[in-house]
């Protein structure tokens, strides 16, 4: 084995860039491992996990660029050409295209600006949301490891000067029908949505479209806002805006529950509105939201589907069931659960989208509490080594204990890829559940992506007489760049069962389970 090195020093390259240098490097003949990065502490930390802890690593400041290299041959010289050469065709591809280094500069360049997305390591993006706040502009803080007491600066003061503080932590919101960060393209309608949760105001979102109708506003908050620390700030003032926009009819809130305390101030928020809304305060009772007389969404289908026929003036049902017709279903459980052997027993879900496994677990956990996860619904069914799953287990990849170092796996689904060969090798395997999220901000083609493993699975499956079946949903609609059909088509030819939503798809692995157990 080969250990190579080289530093640049001065040299400031942008992660995403390398991340996507570093896979594309990965790729070539002979290499083990690499890491294409700058040199911060948290950089050289993932070169040591790595195995690529060269011994003039240590020297490497946070304004150096450098390149380690783990190969079965020295192939130092061919790697730091391809490397040269991915960088040189990025920056052509970005000649033409301003780019401001500060925010001082883009407000010169762009003065009618009145809102910034911030994506910065946590430790600077306090103080660029913070001088935007003070320039007048709304702010998108994509950025994570803010602190609470950060966080409650920054909203109060954007409550002072009436703007929104989308985040920390915030990565999805539809402004004037522009998607920011992840989202999705939805058909404009009268449905305005506050989130807490990204992914789970995506799954609203793309499905009130499907329902045919669409959304006036998604105004995103960030994970922490309704605890009791932040007083729910963002989510009541963005009630508010939502309240006296004529063109909102109905109101959506998505988030996990909030600290009792806030989740009166928030339901009162909305009840003084005077608007029709469905409150997804997901794994709740609903007892608070039904006293406040509002409506409660138990998933993120459900509530949907209820936002859409408070607009439309159709009654109010629960959606909690599948909707393709009950014969089908039945044959489909019953052709898949023929095929699986007696020691095929468990479900692993691998999920990009964190809303997505937390809505997963809670239905699965209906059926059985034995499900694990680095999410799980209690401390009990932690897993001991998140890199290894055990019994039942459902699995957020977009967590902050997997993008040390790693893109989000929406945007890069490399590590879901390396996980889901490592699932299909158990033999104890009977289902692999799997969400798909595509739209602005997400990967080109995340189900080619995977299409490698899901393919190495049913080979395995024709060699061995046996192997774990798919179901996937696909977080999206077909004005998306990747569209949706094209994405349910390619796994459905490569023999994945399709559902519509999130909730139909665990709904549809529980029947199997059931029907194995």
């Amino acid at each position: 084995m080969s250990l190579g090195l080289e530093v640049r020093k001065g040299a400031y390259y942008d992660s995403v860039t390398l991340m996507r240098i570093s896979k594309e490097v990965k790729k070539m003949d002979g290499i083990q491992e690499v890491l294409v990065g700058m040199g911060t502490e948290l950089n050289k930390e993932l070169a040591d996990n790595l195995g690529l802890c060269h011994g003039g690593i240590k020297d490497v400041g946070p304004s150096d660029f450098f390149i380690a290299v783990l190969s079965d041959e020295d192939r130092m010289e061919a790697v730091v050409k391809k490397v040269d050469e991915l960088l040189n065709k990025k920056q052509e591809s970005d000649m033409g295209d301003y780019t401001p280094p500060t925010l001082e500069s883009a407000l010169r360049h762009e003065p009618s600006s009145n809102m910034v997305l911030i994506s910065l390591p946590g430790r600077y993006a306090f103080y660029e949301a913070k001088k935007a706040l003070e320039e007048g502009l709304h702010v998108m803080l994509f950025s994570d490891n803010v602190t609470l007491e950060e966080e409650k600066e920054l909203k109060d003061l954007a409550k002072e000067k009436g703007l929104l503080m989308m985040g920390p932590d915030c990565g999805t919101a539809i402004i004037n029908h522009v998607p920011l960060a992840f989202a999705n393209v939805i058909s404009k309608g009268p449905i305005g949505i506050v989130g807490a949760s990204g992914t789970g105001t995506q799954e609203v979102s793309v499905l009130i479209d499907k329902l045919g109708s669409g959304i006036s506003q998604v105004i995103g908050t960030g994970g922490r806002d309704l605890k009791k620390e932040i007083g729910g700030t963002m989510m009541i003032e963005g009630i508010r805006a939502l309240a006296k926009d004529p063109e909102t009819k109905v109101i959506v809130l998505i988030s996990k529950p909030p600290d009792p305390e806030i989740a009166e101030v928030v339901l009162g928020e909305v009840q003084r509105s005077g608007k029709p809304a469905v409150i997804n305060f997901i794994g709740s009772d609903g007892q608070l939201i039904h006293q406040y007389g509002l409506v409660p969404g138990w998933t993120l289908e459900d509530t949907a589907s209820k936002a859409v026929a408070l607009v439309k003036g159709f009654e109010i049902k629960d959606t909690l069931g599948i909707s393709q017709p009950e014969k089908e279903i039945e044959d489909l459980v019953a052709q898949t659960a023929a095929g699986l052997r007696s020691n095929q027993k468990y479900l692993r879900g691998l999920y990009t989208g964190g809303t997505l496994c937390d809505e997963a677990i809670k239905l699965i956990s209906s059926m059985t509490k034995d499900v694990y996860s680095n999410i799980p619904m209690s401390s009990e069914y932690l897993l001991e080594n998140i890199h290894q799953s055990y019994k039942h287990t459902c699995i957020d990849l977009g967590d902050d204990d997997f993008t040390v170092g790693r893109a989000h796996p929406m945007i890069d689904p490399t590590y879901r890829l390396e996980r889901l060969m490592r699932e299909i090798e158990d033999d104890e395997v009977a289902l692999i559940l799997m969400d798909f999220v595509i739209g602005y901000g997400a990967h080109p083609d995340p189900v080619g992506e995977m299409l490698p493993g899901i393919e190495k699975a049913q080979d395995i499956k024709q060699k061995k007489g046996f192997g774990p079946c798919f179901i996937a949903s696909v977080c999206g609609t077909d004005k998306d760049p990747q569209s949706l059909e094209d994405q349910e088509e390619k796994l459905r030819k490569a023999g994945v069962a399709v559902m519509p939503s999130n909730a139909q798809a665990v709904r549809l692995a529980m029947k199997i389970l059931e029907a194995i157990s």
